[in-house]
């Protein structure tokens, strides 16, 4: 047997009822509350990025396919929807899903208020997966290529403003060659996503209207929306997009069309990263702290040691693998809590948010167990190396008084 770890776990059992015993559950302590803060804070963080990533993506896809636009105009030039790329792009790896798209800036206009407003035209091949769950009112609706839809699903927020509900007709306007042209439609249902910037702008409706009002033939869009499998991959997928698509279109992917909402969540990682550090450095000082009480309470036997020949790294390895057990078993404990926090709140959402501030109304979380084994292995390691240094001083010790000291 490794005579060292022999004695560490003597110690380990025989220090329950010494000085050091309340100090070593301190140590645990500290290690479990450091590592379970760092747990929930990366979870909270990524899960709200994802949150947000999906919610954008939602309205606007992860790449969007449209011509060259100088004056950055919300109104797109038309392009052919039928599209030689097109096949090609649907059987390349990485894209889940394309659709047609056209964009018209209009007003609403109710007996008493006005709202501008963006009628997001949709196809036959329109993805409704992320508004399926976001219906607070009424239904989505179906768009055929052989007849026009009257109906349009609004955000919440524009249901509040303009005070409508679903079954509601809707009057919307708009300005073409300085002449009003309105629109009477019909409202199926009513949605909220919680991005209140995206949720006080779009109302979706059948693209066959914005072709008619821009004198467009019904092979003409805006563009199309390219959606991809993994988010991570998003700067890839981009390239090989635009490569495909030929020198008339732009490709831009959703970083490049909202900058500010992403260059906001990109500051989340920095605030990870501060917690990340704070946690480590509290439990490492806990953690020095505690190593020398245990090695200023065994001088005596360290001097025994010596005295029957132990090397030093021997009684230094003694002392660390004490440490090592402390860290486990804060980890133990640590872990424990934090995936069960978790838990709890991906399951119930018990902790709510503002939504008007956060763009959710609960907090959100992502368990991710690649993220989880990281900041172990990261504690585990930053300890011990920082234990390294403190367990130096057992050098320092001279065997005849050590021995000597009572």
């Amino acid at each position: 047997m490794n005579y060292e770890f022999f004695i560490a776990s003597r110690i380990i059992h025989a220090g329950k009822g010494s000085f050091s015993g309340p100090v070593v559950r301190i140590a645990v302590a500290s290690v479990g509350i450091g590592l379970a803060v760092m747990i929930i804070a990366v979870a909270i963080v990524t899960g709200f990025q994802r949150q947000i990533q999906e919610k954008i993506t939602g309205f606007a896809a992860h790449i969007q396919i449209a011509r060259f636009d100088e004056n950055a105009s919300m109104e797109l030039a038309p392009v052919d929807r039928y599209q030689p790329f097109y096949s090609q792009l649907q059987k390349t790896p990485g894209i889940k899903h394309i659709q047609v798209f056209g964009t018209k800036a209009g007003i609403i206009k109710t007996s008493d208020q006005m709202q501008g407003v963006l009628l997001h035209g949709i196809g036959s091949d329109f993805n409704w997966s992320f508004f399926r769950d976001k219906m607070t009112e009424g239904r989505i609706f179906s768009v055929s290529d052989t007849a026009v839809s009257d109906s349009v699903i609004i955000s919440r927020s524009i249901a509040r403003l303009l005070n409508l509900k679903a079954g509601d007709p809707l009057r919307m306007y708009f300005f073409i060659d300085n002449k009003a042209r309105g629109r009477k439609l019909i409202i199926s249902g009513i949605y909220e996503t919680g991005l209140e910037e995206f949720d006080k702008m779009y109302v979706f409706g059948d693209i066959a209207h914005i072709q008619k009002l821009n004198g467009w033939d019904s092979t003409q869009v805006s563009g199309f929306e390219v959606f991809i499998n993994d988010f991570r991959d998003i700067d890839k997928m981009e390239d090989v997009v635009y490569h495909k698509i030929g020198y008339e279109l732009n490709a831009r992917s959703i970083r490049e069309l909202y900058p500010q909402l992403f260059d906001w969540l990109a500051l989340q990682d920095m605030n990870v990263v501060i917690i990340l550090l704070l946690m480590v450095l509290v439990a490492g000082i806990t953690m020095i702290s505690t190593l020398l009480i245990l090695i200023l309470e065994r001088t005596n036997m360290i001097g025994m040691l010596k005295a029957l020949g132990s090397t030093n790294l021997s009684i230094r390895k003694i002392f660390l693998y004490n440490a090592a057990y402390i860290i486990i078993k804060g980890l133990f404990w640590g872990n424990i809590t934090a995936i069960l926090m978790c838990f709890l709140q991906f399951k119930f959402h018990l902790i709510g948010l503002p939504q008007e501030s956060y763009f959710m109304s609960y907090v959100p979380v992502n368990i991710n167990l690649l993220h989880i084994l990281l900041i172990n292995a990261g504690t585990i390691l930053v300890c011990l190396g920082i234990l390294l240094i403190p367990s130096y001083i057992i050098t320092r010790i001279s065997p005849v008084k050590a021995i000597r000291l009572d």
